[in-house]
């Protein structure tokens, strides 16, 4: 008897050790821990456009800290400027269950199917920066960007006042962005609405520059080459701008000068060219939408209802504002 009794004690005590240590171990997944495994820890699906400007890598940094600072799982793909890879990253995110996808679209069109894959998995999707432009506002909970129209818009209305001397014609050439994408179509549109009174403000070329330095480069100098006389550049980044500035500096001409350079989005390269003489007008599109993008993303999850738009609040610089500016600019 006393050998069962023992064997019986022993048995209990190994019971009691292993639902302590179950209890210990919820106890540290429900207070999230530090390594981020959490049943009740949200998980975001994320697809960034590329790598192609500063202004692309100040919004991934900014979303990567917000999520870290929000406790939210982040799970990012970078599409590389290809709407195949962030198709297939959004499949891959219904496919790991995430709690919530957000993206910022390559393109415009082309995503009614993948979107309506996700609302069938219940996974509400949110779209940053960039639009979309599905008939079905169903298929996402909100847009969270910049008003792109507005931009080009304030760029123009720059244009037209800073000409109004000009007695002749004012030839001007257009940088565009990624063809097909929201902020290239609506900036070229805001821009012609903004100089569609001053019939002395012609745009003489317009071209695709994708957002880059080097595609700005490359276009400005066939620009250059074809329309010796050019007057104002409007470029839908402040990258392609940047590269433009090489290809008039080694036309023999002065930017911000002899070419009155007017650009979009206000990032520190673009601030300091501003700055200095070589820019004459920025219309700014602040990339730091992280700390909103968690707070959509805790809503969203909780199934809370959100505006099916959210503007970012910007503004815009001139020389003199860009100077004062840049000592306290954070991209």
């Amino acid at each position: 008897m006393r050998t069962r009794r023992t064997a019986r004690t022993t048995v209990a005590a190994l019971v009691t050790v292993l639902l302590a240590g179950s209890l210990a171990a919820c106890g540290n997944s429900d207070t999230g821990g530090d390594s981020g495994g959490g049943d009740d820890k949200i998980v975001l699906g994320f697809s960034q456009v590329g790598a192609e400007s500063g202004w692309r890598t100040a919004n991934t940094t900014s979303i990567k800290e917000a999520a870290a600072e929000a406790g939210i799982e982040l799970k990012f793909d970078d599409a590389q400027q290809k709407q195949e890879n962030q198709i297939k990253a959004i499949r891959n995110f219904i496919q790991q269950k995430v709690d919530v996808i957000a993206f910022s679209p390559v393109v415009e069109s082309g995503w009614d199917t993948v979107l309506k894959e996700a609302k069938d998995a219940g996974i509400p999707v949110i779209l940053t920066d960039r639009a979309v432009d599905s008939a079905d506002k169903s298929l996402y909970k909100t847009f969270l960007g910049s008003d792109f129209v507005k931009e080009g818009r304030l760029s123009g209305e720059w244009l037209v006042e800073n000409t109004r001397s000009a007695t002749g014609p004012v030839n001007i050439v257009e940088l565009q962005g990624t063809t097909g994408s929201a902020p290239a179509n609506d900036r070229k549109k805001g821009f012609a609405e903004a100089i569609a009174a001053s019939p002395n403000l012609k745009i003489i070329a317009s071209q695709s520059g994708d957002f880059t330095r080097a595609g700005g480069k490359q276009v400005m100098e066939q620009f250059l080459k074809a329309n010796p006389d050019v007057d104002v550049l409007f470029a839908h980044n402040d990258d392609m701008g940047l590269g433009a500035l090489e290809a008039i500096t080694a036309a023999g001409k002065t930017p911000g000068k002899d070419i009155l350079i007017i650009t979009i989005d206000a990032v520190k390269d673009g601030m300091q060219a501003l700055a200095d003489g070589k820019f004459n007008f920025i219309a700014e599109c602040s990339p730091l939408l992280g700390p909103q993008l968690m707070e959509l993303t805790k809503k969203v999850h909780a199934g809370e209802e959100v505006p099916v738009r959210i503007e970012t609040e910007e503004t815009t610089f001139t020389q003199e504002q860009a100077r004062k500016a840049l000592p306290d600019r954070k991209y």
